[in-house]
Formats: C-alpha cells, structure tokens, sequence
C-alpha cells in the first residue's frame, strides 16, 4: 500500500496508510466525545438532551466502526466509484445499529468522515500531502459529481425531512458543496485557537460553537423547528463574541449553554459531527493551514 509522510498529531512525521487514516478517524470521534462541556450533546459528564443514549453507546458504536474507516480508506486509494464507497457506509451503519440496539450514534459521522477517509486514501495513492485543501480538492474530483446526483435524492431521514420542510442546505447538499462549513469555518477556527495558544479542549470548544453559529444543522432543527436552530445559533455566536473559550469564564458560559439546550431538547448533532471531521484532520494533516 502507498504511503505518505505526514504529521498524525501535527508534532510528529509518520507513514500513513488505511490503517493509519481509519485509527484517525476514530481518533476523532473520540476527541468528540470526550469534549464537555458540549451544549445538548452526549459526553463522558452526561447524555445531553438525550434520554436514549449515553457515552457507553458511543463507545459501542465508535468499536463497531473502526473497521469501516480502514475499509473505506482502502477503497478510496482504489479509487472505486462512489456506489461502493456508498455500499461500504450502508454496511457500517447495519453494524452500528446493530451495536448499539437501534440507536442512531454516528449516521453523520459515516457519512462526513468516512468521505473524508477516502479522500485522504486517494491522495495517498496519489502520492500527495495531506492538507485540508488536498482533502477537498480529492473529494470533489474523485467523487464530486455522483456526490452532486446524490444531493439530489429524497431523503427520509429525520434530517433530511427537516432540512425540506425549513429550507435548509443538509448534510448531503454540504457534502456536494465540499462541505464549506467544515474547511471554511471549522478548520480555520481550530487552527486559529491552536495559534492562538488555547489547550485542546478550549480549541474544540470554540471551533464546535463557531460550527454551531453558521451550519445548518438539521438535527436542531428536526428537534425545535426553526426557532430551536436559530437559539442555538444566537446563543454560539453570543458565546464567541464574548471571548469564547479564550474568556476567563468561559467554562461558566459553556455549560450555562449546555443547561439551556437540554431544558429545550436540542442536540447539535450536525455541528458535532463536523468537529469530529476537524479533528480528524488536525490529527492526519502537517498543517490545518
């Protein structure tokens, strides 16, 4: 298998390959996961704003997965049409479920990261660096237009019936797009945090809220309407412009938000999976810009 010399922390060089980008991928949801506080959603402290699942499903889930994100990695280096990438996810979404007793954990996560593994495959292949730009320069040409067609599709999935009903981008037209919150917003603000000197968590911390103050994340929506999406994305941008995690109270803050999102059911769900996805790439790029 071709490998790359890149950074898997952003502080060493290493070789990588699928097995390398798969163990990242799950890396990431794990930085996820263990992120508290983290408004309406499941953390290592408590459920969130939810009553059916908690961080032991999590963990069953993420176990259940690591396979899938060698595996897609590896076809990505093949560079396989986009309906086995799909036929891959379709399979490991079985596994999770299976898992995890029904419970939706990571059906995000498969769908943005397991991209973004095969993206990462097809430049190993390729012999290039990984970078956030490379990443999404591969995903578009390799798998932009069938990516576009599936855009395209009726979906009826609670996300996708939320995103119709309310006029929202969702997660499959953000994907066609080559998911702009993720490398316009989310990686430029984990690396402004890092440069900035803030520690992983507070780094996570203020990338998850400036996610949060411009996706269009269909999970809030699909829990409060419209109105529930634009609290959240009120309450981030507020939260940021006091100073975010770099403010002394910042702690405070966080978890005064996270209070206040479970009172009113709302989970981020879209805004954690696209963390995850910079985590993801913090972890097997040199440089996130």
């Amino acid at each position: 298998m071709t490998a790359l010399a890149i950074s898997r922390d952003a502080h060493r060089s290493t070789h990588l390959t699928a097995g390398d980008i798969g163990r990242a991928a799950t890396l990431a949801l794990h930085d996820e996961l263990e992120l508290a506080p983290k408004p309406g959603l499941v953390s290592f402290i408590d459920s969130g704003s939810h009553s059916d699942m908690d961080a032991h499903t999590f963990m069953r889930s993420l176990f259940a997965l690591r396979h899938y994100f060698v595996q897609i990695a590896a076809l990505g280096e093949a560079h396989v049409p986009f309906g086995a990438l799909e036929g891959c996810g379709v399979a490991a979404e079985r596994r999770m479920l299976a898992a995890t007793g029904g419970i939706n954990t990571h059906r995000g996560a498969i769908f943005t990261l397991g991209l973004l593994c095969a993206s990462a495959g097809a430049l190993a292949r390729e012999g290039q660096a990984l970078s956030p730009n490379a990443l999404r320069r591969a995903l578009g040409r390799h798998w932009g237009e069938a990516l576009h067609a599936r855009s395209r599709r009726t979906s009826m999935l609670p996300g996708g019936i939320a995103a119709r009903r309310y006029g929202l981008r969702s997660a499959s037209e953000e994907a066609a797009l080559g998911f702009p919150v993720l490398f316009d917003i989310a990686v430029p603000a984990l690396a402004a945090a890092t440069r900035r000197g803030l520690d992983s968590q507070r780094a996570r911390l203020d990338t998850l809220f400036a996610v949060m103050a411009s996706l269009d994340d269909s999970n809030l929506a699909h829990r409060g309407g419209l109105a529930g999406l634009q609290h959240a994305r009120s309450t981030a941008r507020d939260y940021l412009e006091g100073g975010g995690a770099a403010a002394d109270e910042h702690l405070e803050a966080a978890w005064a938000i996270h209070r206040d999102l479970v009172a009113r059911r709302l989970s981020p769900g879209g805004a954690a999976d696209t963390l995850a996805a910079a985590c993801f790439m913090r972890r097997v790029c040199a440089r996130l810009a």
